[in-house]
């Protein structure tokens, strides 16, 4: 079977956010995905601090061809899915080009020396700015908000995002893929909110 070609291969897509945002489920889900279609999929994970509140940046690299080296090289980065909206800035200085795209949730997560008042967060205006200014196409998605009112429940943000991905065409995935992983891993319960949450990401971008 002749896979549809990639857009560039490898591509390079990471996913960032922090701790507790289900940053790991997403690159499994999205990986997953691709792999079923028969590409070759190759994660790689860091971890900042802490496990909840730390940065959290998973690296994904898909193939029609070869298994690539776990680790994307600086620069060389095609997409960047944030969780957290000042983690895209964080990725961008380090593997963004003036090609790369970016899917980035608004709502934020204030690090402790945040909340201590001992540093200052960045306004939504000047991390959009910034993140517009160092990449080639960008979207800000309110994703949290967006879960929280449809699905009532905050970490399904991280499957709108999902659905973002697939609506920018950039990746050869679709509904059916997502739908065909989700039921094999989530309790059958859990299927009908993540449909949900994956076709209110579409929806956002179309």
């Amino acid at each position: 079977m002749t896979l549809p070609a990639l857009k560039t291969d490898p591509y390079n897509l990471i996913i960032t956010g922090v701790g507790g945002q289900g940053n790991v489920t997403a690159s499994r889900i999205l990986g997953n995905m691709l792999s079923r279609k028969g590409y070759f999929i190759t994660i790689g994970e860091t971890f900042g601090a802490s496990q909840r509140g730390g940065s959290v940046m998973s690296h994904l690299r898909i193939s029609a061809e070869e298994t690539c080296s776990p680790i994307i090289p600086k620069g060389q980065g095609h997409m960047v899915i944030a969780m957290e909206p000042s983690e895209a800035i964080r990725v961008l200085a380090e593997y963004g080009n003036m090609e790369i795209k970016v899917i980035s949730n608004t709502r934020p997560i204030h690090p402790v020396g945040v909340i201590a008042g001992e540093q200052a967060y960045p306004s939504r205006e000047d991390i959009e700015e910034r993140v517009n200014d160092i990449s080639g196409q960008a979207w800000f998605i309110n994703a949290t908000d967006e879960a929280l009112a449809d699905m009532k429940n905050p970490v399904y943000g991280n499957i709108m995002l999902l659905g973002a991905v697939a609506a920018t065409g950039e990746l050869p995935i679709d509904r059916s893929d997502f739908e065909a992983i989700i039921a094999e891993t989530m309790p059958a319960e859990k299927v009908a909110l993540n449909l949900k949450a994956y076709d209110r990401g579409l929806e956002i971008m179309n």
